[in-house]
């Protein structure tokens, strides 16, 4: 992103495509080194950098965050032509009074102990980077555009977007040595 008026929108923009995206499919490392992927659903309702997902503390992925940090969350919605690709990382956290406000009866069909059932926690993941993809745009603005492409011999792009949040991926780098 070129400035923080950008940044802000583009973040904006990526906010709202999670909002109503909803559900993500979450990627772990397995201990072998495979990738691992499940869909979640996001439990906080207002993105500020870091998504939250309610999960069992006993689940295969906590061991598996527990043992690589590094995550990719992704949202897709191919209807609406809109996608998301997060990577950050990933920590268990224990938090009743955060559980109890963001609780939906909808997270029953998953956990049917509900919010006070003592095996449930948080997997949040700190955003390091973000990328989106959005040609949802006004259909008809999208045929005209393939019109141009086809007989114009033009390409249409979708909205892309970068973010990096810098003071996260500080956290996780490794030290430097100096000179």
């Amino acid at each position: 992103m070129t400035s923080e008026q950008e940044r802000k929108e583009a973040i904006t923009t990526l906010a709202e495509m999670i909002n109503e995206i909803g559900v993500a499919m979450l990627t772990t490392v397995m201990p072998d080194g495979a990738l691992r992927s499940r869909p979640m659903i996001s439990a906080e309702p207002e993105f500020n950098g870091d998504l939250w997902f309610f999960t069992e503390l006993d689940a295969g992925k906590i061991e598996e965050v527990q043992q690589n940090a590094q995550v990719n969350v992704s949202f897709a919605s191919p209807h609406d032509q809109q996608y998301v690709s997060i990577s950050g990382a990933a920590e268990l956290v224990r938090d009743e009074r955060k559980a109890e406000i963001l609780w939906d009866a909808n997270y029953s069909v998953w956990f049917p102990d509900d919010v006070d059932a003592s095996q449930l926690g948080f997997l949040k993941v700190a955003v390091e980077r973000a990328e989106y993809w959005d040609a949802s745009t006004s259909r008809m603005v999208l045929i005209a555009g393939f019109a141009k492409a086809i007989f114009g011999g033009r390409h249409t792009q979708p909205e892309h977007g970068k973010i990096e949040w810098p003071e996260k991926q500080a956290a996780t780098d490794e030290p430097q040595e100096r000179e």
